[in-house]
């Protein structure tokens, strides 16, 4: 069945403006960083090819992370499933942009078809110009979301890798949350964001993906737990995956 994801507009800019935001503030080099590493560990161009993946959004919802320049993030263009396969089409969203040099981790998110269940293996088939990847992405039995439901708009968040996850919230997509510092150890971490009361913003509710790392081995990710402050996301979010 296919399903063009309803979430198209309004993710290409927001999740560039949190990625951006995310590599402009790092803690010192002992401590977690917020920003997504700059290179693969492999040191292999090979590794720029590497997707990855996670569930958001209660089950209803995924990112896919790819590397690239962080000004220009890949959307997602069609999402269509047979079974707990699910086909994955990113595109660039301005062929003629002019993209920054620099090579970082970028998410882009979509919602998985209807029928899709969220509690059982998930495999992602995702295609990015000539770029190809599987991601598995292991089900969760405490998922209450069913694919195609209304969103319940609250912050979600899913590793993608050692140490490293994806924090999906929710507002306006003119304002993607800047995270200004994290820290964190064994089960649990904290994610500062900015406050600025200043700020004029679209009165839009969009889904907002925002990159975090902590480093490896820094973190428990069997069961941790992130609090969030500042930026008017002060709370909690149980990572899931």
């Amino acid at each position: 069945m296919a399903t063009p994801t309803r979430l198209i507009a309004a993710l290409s800019a927001l999740a560039a403006v949190a990625l951006i935001a995310g590599c402009a503030s790092t803690p010192g080099a002992d401590a977690p960083t917020n920003a997504p590493s700059t290179s693969p560990s492999a040191g292999s161009d090979d590794d720029f090819d590497d997707i990855e993946g996670a569930l958001l959004d209660d089950g209803r919802m995924f990112a896919v992370v790819t590397w690239g320049s962080s000004t220009c993030v890949p959307q997602v263009d069609q999402v269509s499933a047979e079974g707990q396969t699910v086909s994955v089409e990113l595109v660039d969203a301005d062929a003629d942009a002019v993209c920054t040099a620099d090579m970082v981790q970028r998410a882009s998110v979509g919602a998985l078809p209807d029928g899709v269940d969220p509690t059982q293996e998930i495999t992602l088939q995702v295609a990015y110009g000539d770029v190809a990847d599987d991601v598995d992405l292991d089900g969760d039995p405490s998922f209450s979301g069913t694919p195609g439901s209304s969103t319940e708009y609250t912050p979600s968040a899913g590793w993608i890798g050692d140490g490293s996850l994806v924090l999906l919230t929710w507002g306006s997509s003119s304002c993607a949350p800047v995270v200004e510092g994290v820290e964190g150890s064994g089960a649990t971490g904290t994610a500062t964001f900015v406050t600025d009361d200043t700020q004029v913003c679209t009165m839009d509710m969009a889904p907002r993906a925002t990159l975090i790392a902590f480093g490896d081995d820094a973190v428990d990710d069997d069961a941790f737990t992130l609090t969030l402050v500042g930026g008017g996301l002060d709370g909690t979010v149980e990572v899931r995956g």
